[in-house]
């Protein structure tokens, strides 16, 4: 029986490694079987653990919980898309958790809905309340017909992919099992493709299906025996052809299938060469390619000659808009008349619209320094209205219609946020810290205006994520309000291994670079400190997944600087992991990570910043760890190993009260890496996680 007045101590079980000469005795390697009846008794032990010691918080969680409640509008739509016949849109109803998919007529015009409402999917019939339920498809037929939609029960993301036909209700017999998230269909409104997973997780083939047929049947389009790379499959806008994509972390291939002759075989658009990555979008006149072939670190932008579906050689490739250091091109959206190219600039997100006819660029402007502006919903190709979103750490999510010929351009809908909010109350900014290799890293920050002491230092919270090029770009957020209403400044440290500065920002932050990830968030929380913003006492930490791993690594490298760290489905067995290929995700991370199986320096780096392996002596900052039990991503098991281990060597990872430095683990036992899925749900978690960080600089 565990102690009650003591945090849980799994057993022991030592299991020895052995890799380039490294001998590494783990005790708690054993927490990675779920089939253990011993793993789910701490799993469950843990939970128990951390619901006492937070049980003061109990009132303040339901404080939090009733200020998200009252700040979101729980009946609400969205702005309607036109699609084909159908404008479509979803709504929300209080008291139910998950939004309702509908769409109405068009008016013959193209211009406006009409006649009545019909419900394409609710998902709340297809759950009980409190039951995870992910969205894996949702597509709808180019008849408007058939409705493809692929439902996760657990959080492993293995989808039940159903079929129902729109014109009855009626779902057709067929259930194909363990889908993906690759979907296309194919001009009949009949045929369609679809991934499947192999043992890993890896999605790895693309499979044709009809409707009504036996899923044994389905015919093996595409097959991808290389474990670095998942295989995907969309549709393109113009209709004219399904898009397969086989991508590794920095490698990509593409083949075309024509919606027309859904039989056909795939065509190649461009052999794969290592390290070069591209992207398509169809037009009948030319395939548009982001590539970094030739050296374009940041990306050009590409139209290849097409015949049918046939494309030419990269050497025939015509440049639209060459490479351009520091202007990093995401990606591109063809339209029948118009080009719209995503991408970053100065640290920020961006939008140009080039014109095919002349070669002429232009910028899609934001009103605010500091903001994200990304694509919209644009399902028409024939179209000169392009739809946008915008928002920033004080602006909440807005929807807007631009006119691509004038540039005239309309909102249509901000989302509401009620109990007295006004974006004027708040204050953003963006500031630079300075790595210890004299790198400026940014920092964006926002608070309330006049909750923020004028004379001293705030609580503050930092976000920080670092990896996978992917960039942490300023979002609102209605939860976030609690904390700055409270006088909590929160601010996202864009630290490298994220692609914020573009593709040289990335790979700064990987490899036998990684350090740099966790040095530069350091760095940021030291800034916001010696700038007089906050005090290391006042000071909470939080990031997930990769982020989480980036939380670990601070807690190591300066658990003096933090009062409270929050690492969410955190990475921070990364050793483990990595030297494990029989794991989701392993092999295709080696060329994120390394290879720390096959290179000996791959080994030494990663065991030199990996959280469990360098848990150090003495007093650590609060930690509030989370988990899925179901998370095919980060497995379970790491944070609660990198737990077990905080209370072996951390001298206030057992305290049992909030007033010291406990280290808490919360286990998800229905869901996986994104938490639970129903909006309530949802928010009763984060009012969790606010209530930890509140508690721990704000009220103690």
């Amino acid at each position: 029986m565990p102690d009650a007045d003591a945090p849980p101590r799994p057993a022991r079980r030592p299991e020895t490694r052995r890799h380039h000469g490294h001998e590494v005795v783990d005790p708690y390697a054993w927490l990675r079987d779920a089939d253990d009846p011993a793993t789910l008794r701490h799993l469950r032990d843990e939970n128990a653990w951390t619901e006492r010691v937070t049980a003061p918080l109990a009132g303040l969680r339901e404080d939090l919980f009733g200020e998200i409640e009252r700040r979101t509008q729980e009946d609400d739509t969205s702005v309607p898309v036109r699609e084909g016949a159908w404008w479509y849109h979803q709504r929300t109803e209080k008291g139910r958790s998950y939004p309702i998919r509908v769409r109405r007529a068009d008016d013959g015009t193209g211009t406006a809905p009409t006649g009545p409402e019909h419900v394409v999917l609710d998902l709340n019939d297809l759950v009980e309340d409190g039951d995870y339920l992910g969205l894996g498809v949702l597509d709808v037929s180019p008849d408007g017909n058939w409705l493809a939609y692929a439902v996760d029960r657990s959080g492993d993301e293995r989808h039940d992919l159903h079929v129902r036909d729109l014109r009855t209700g009626e779902e057709a017999p067929e259930v194909l099992r363990e889908v993906s998230f690759g979907f296309a269909w194919a001009a009949d409104s009949a045929t369609f493709w679809y991934t499947l997973q192999d043992e890993s997780s890896r999605p790895d083939r693309v499979l044709r299906h009809v409707v009504g047929a036996d899923p044994t049947d389905d015919v093996l389009v595409v097959h991808e025996p290389d474990e670095r790379f998942h295989v995907a499959v969309h549709g393109s806008r113009s209709q004219a052809v399904a898009v397969v994509s086989m991508g590794s972390a920095v490698t990509s291939e593409s083949w075309l299938l024509d919606a027309h002759a859904p039989e056909s075989d795939p065509v190649l658009v461009a052999a794969r060469e290592q390290d070069v990555e591209y992207s398509v979008a169809h037009h009948p006149t030319g395939l548009l390619v982001v590539s970094n072939h030739g050296g374009a670190e940041d990306f050009a932008l590409w139209r290849a000659p097409l015949d049918g579906t046939t494309t030419a050689p990269r050497s025939t490739w015509e440049c639209l808009i060459p490479h351009r250091p520091g202007t990093r091109i995401d990606g591109v959206e063809a339209f029948a008349d118009h080009v719209v190219v995503h991408g970053r600039a100065g640290g920020l997100t961006a939008l140009w619209h080039l014109d095919p006819s002349t070669g002429g660029i232009r910028p899609l402007a934001t009103d605010e320094p500091v903001g994200t502006i990304a694509p919209g919903t644009n399902p028409s190709f024939d179209t000169d209205t392009y739809r946008l979103t915008y928002q920033s750490l004080r602006t909440p999510p807005s929807v807007y219609d631009e006119d691509l010929r004038t540039g005239e351009r309309v909102l249509r809908k901000r989302l509401p946020v009620l109990d007295g909010f006004d974006p004027a109350d708040y204050s953003t900014a963006r500031e630079w810290a300075v790595a210890d290799d004299g790198t400026e890293i940014p920092i964006s920050l926002v608070w309330r205006t006049d909750a923020r002491p004028t004379d001293g230092p705030a609580p503050l919270l930092l976000y920080g994520y670092g990896a996978y090029e992917a960039s942490m770009d300023p979002w609102f957020s209605i939860a976030r309000l609690s904390l700055l209403d409270r006088g909590v400044v929160f601010a996202i440290a864009h630290v490298r291994g994220g692609g914020e500065l573009g593709r040289r920002w990335y790979e700064d932050g990987k490899f036998g670079h990684k350090e740099h990830t966790f040095t530069d968030f350091v760095a940021c929380a030291r800034h916001l400190v010696a700038e007089g913003t906050t005090t290391p006492d006042r000071l909470a930490a939080r990031g997930g997944s990769a982020g989480g791993l980036l939380m670990g690594a601070v807690a190591n490298l300066a658990p003096d600087l933090f009062r409270a760290i929050v690492a969410e489905v955190p990475f921070v067995d990364p050793l483990t992991t990595m030297l494990d290929p029989s794991l989701p995700l392993t092999v295709i991370e080696w060329e994120e990570w390394g290879d720390p199986l096959h290179d000996p320096a791959a080994y030494d780096w990663i065991a030199g910043y990996s959280p469990y392996e360098n848990v150090a002596e003495g007093a650590h900052p609060a930690i509030l760890a989370t988990a899925g039990l179901s998370d095919p991503r980060v497995g379970f098991h790491e944070p609660a190993k990198w737990v077990a281990r905080l209370r072996d060597r951390s001298s206030t990872a057992g305290d049992a009260s909030l007033d010291g430095r406990p280290v808490l683990l919360k286990v998800e036992m229905g869901s996986g890496h994104a938490g639970p899925s129903g909006r309530y749900d949802a928010w009763r978690d984060e009012a969790f996680v606010l209530a930890f960080v509140l508690r721990s600089i704000v009220g103690r």
